[in-house]
């Protein structure tokens, strides 16, 4: 990995009434709660999973 800086995601939103595609993304992550905190490294594949959920979560980077 050529970037290894870690950011924060965080699901802010619950996955109810969302499809079942976002709730697979969210589970992928590591999300299953409200106000969960999950760390992952900074790569091409994070990212895109975080912006098809991008409504549901909030990114912090260290």
């Amino acid at each position: 990995m050529a970037d290894t800086k870690q950011i924060k995601i965080k699901l802010v939103r619950s996955l109810i009434g969302c499809s079942p595609a976002q709730r697979k993304v969210a589970q992928a992550l590591g999300l299953s709660k409200t106000d969960q905190v999950v760390e992952h490294y900074n790569s091409a594949t994070i990212m895109g999973m975080v912006n098809k959920i991008s409504h549901l979560v909030k990114v912090v980077e260290n």
